[in-house]
């Protein structure tokens, strides 16, 4: 992985523009509208959960509705760089990578959600995850910084860009497959592809 990496803060990641989370001073259309926005947000946090939440189970048809059709997707890691664009080409990926041979774990935490207009959002995530891969017996865990921008179609928000880079990123080789006890995708997870 490349020594040269940008500096993570707002400006560099293009998050440092938003909406002022203030409450109007106005009347009773005012108020909605503040009410709205607090709505909003709460939507975009159940959206990035439920993303980590369908990540884990593999629940490929649901993460579709998640996702706009032209999503854009750029994740940096320790030893590996996605680009993808669109949304199929990411749940192939995906598709790909949890297997009944795998074992996920991702959480979001920390979300920093601002509003840009009545229809777009910004999200910042910090993500602590752990990956196994059984058939190789390799495991892999770590931290990212998550930023996303979210538009509104329709009444729903969706994922438009997703983009992480890890804070850091271990890789081991297990001597032996761990003693699982309660395996999900060992049950509902499709054959491995690699």
């Amino acid at each position: 992985m490349s020594e040269q990496r940008q500096v993570l803060n707002k400006k560099t990641m293009g998050l440092d523009q938003s909406l002022p989370l203030q409450a109007s001073q106005g009347g009773l259309e005012e108020l909605r509208q503040d009410i709205q926005r607090l709505m909003d947000m709460e939507a975009i946090r159940q959206l990035k959960h439920a993303y980590f939440r369908c990540i884990d189970t593999a629940n490929l048809e649901e993460l579709a509705t998640l996702f706009h059709a032209d999503v854009s997707v750029h994740f940096i890691g320790g030893s590996y760089e996605w680009k993808i664009q669109g949304r199929q080409e990411y749940l192939d990926n995906i598709g790909a990578s949890f297997s009944n041979q795998s074992i996920g774990q991702h959480n979001g935490h920390h979300p920093e959600i601002q509003m840009i207009s009545e229809t777009e959002a910004t999200g910042l995530w910090y993500l602590a995850d752990n990956m196994w891969i059984l058939n190789h017996n390799l495991k892999t865990y770590g931290t990212a910084l998550y930023w996303d921008r979210y538009l509104k179609i329709d009444g729903r928000w969706l994922i438009k860009d997703t983009k992480y880079e890890r804070l850091y990123e271990i890789n081991d080789s297990a001597e032996e497959r761990p003693n699982i006890s309660s395996h999900y995708l060992g049950v509902h997870g499709p054959d491995p592809q690699f």
